[in-house]
């Protein structure tokens, strides 16, 4: 067993192999005068079962070429199978047609995947289950919900938590982790007026007296999270964590979750941190390295990787 690593998420990479007694594989990720990205495998691979460990997050275009390249380099240099480890999964909120005459990038990006050579896909959180649908090819599709469970059961009375939706559309989500540590459920009803843009209208539970939970798989602009806190802590809610998987974090994000209500932003290494991430006092990375690392060992030896959530 092989790990190569891209360059979108290095540091993770290194802690999977770690956890997995190995030293990455020797890769070159080079760019042309013209930004042509060259990739050259420096060790021999022939036979050999090989996981890509690459997040397609910003720049997304650079690093999901990176992973197609890797990958038919892996092919040409005949690797007995190659899985793409994808900790971030770019282009998943594109999975319907939203509109007329509008492209469902999440499906071409699979077929992008597959077509290079890929045998497997391994992500975490998914922003849509049917995606997995979208590949011709086995894709397991882990959750950081025993990543988060630990965390909180570490931090928090459980008896005094209510966990929360951010959307109608992630109660699925948070329903998981509820039922992990035997909280109740409530949900954020929001109005979106326009695209990047979240009105916060209804809290549907009672959160009086109770540290809430945020969770959900993706914070980009943060708009919603900050919205969200808002109403929490005006009809009664003690304090308002939140737990996302993906911290894409694209613009003026860290600063407003730096400035808004939340006690805290919890997120994976899935994407690396950048420096304003670091530096921000209410955002902390847990790592989702030790998962990744079993769920690959798992795969490498045919074993099961859903027992990992039972």
């Amino acid at each position: 067993m092989k790990i190569v690593a891209g360059n979108s998420n290095r540091v993770l990479a290194q802690a999977i192999a770690g956890y997995l007694d190995l030293e990455l594989a020797q890769c070159a990720v080079r760019r042309f005068a013209d930004q042509e990205i060259f990739v050259e495998i420096q060790e021999n691979v022939r036979g050999e079962d090989v996981f890509v460990v690459q997040s397609t997050s910003f720049p997304a275009n650079d690093n999901l070429m990176e992973l197609l390249i890797i990958i038919d380099a892996l092919r040409r240099a005949s690797a007995r199978r190659i899985t793409a480890v994808l900790p971030y999964f770019g282009y998943a909120r594109q999975d319907r047609k939203s509109a007329a005459r509008t492209p469902i990038s999440a499906k071409l990006v699979a077929n992008l995947i597959t077509e290079a050579g890929a045998d497997r896909v391994l992500t975490i959180d998914l922003h849509a289950g049917q995606i997995q649908g979208f590949f011709d090819i086995p894709t397991d599709n882990l959750y950081a919900a025993p990543v988060f469970t630990r965390d909180i059961k570490e931090r928090y009375e459980t008896n005094n938590v209510m966990v929360v939706s951010p959307d109608v559309g992630g109660v699925v989500r948070a329903r998981a982790i509820a039922k992990r540590i035997d909280a109740p459920l409530a949900i954020v009803d929001k109005r979106r007026e326009r695209p990047g843009e979240s009105e916060v209208m209804n809290i549907i539970g009672s959160v009086e007296g109770r540290h809430c939970l945020l969770v959900d798989d993706i914070v980009d602009s943060g708009g919603t999270l900050c919205n969200a806190a808002d109403a929490l802590i005006s009809v009664g809610a003690v304090s308002v964590t939140a737990y996302i998987t993906h911290g894409v974090l694209s613009g003026g994000a860290v600063a407003r979750i730096t400035a808004s209500k939340l006690r805290e932003l919890v997120i994976t290494d899935s994407i690396e941190t950048t420096s304003a991430m670091q530096a921000a006092h209410n955002i902390r990375v847990v790592s989702i390295a030790p998962l990744l690392g079993e769920a690959i060992s798992r795969t490498a030896l045919e074993k099961s990787v859903s027992s990992l959530f039972d």
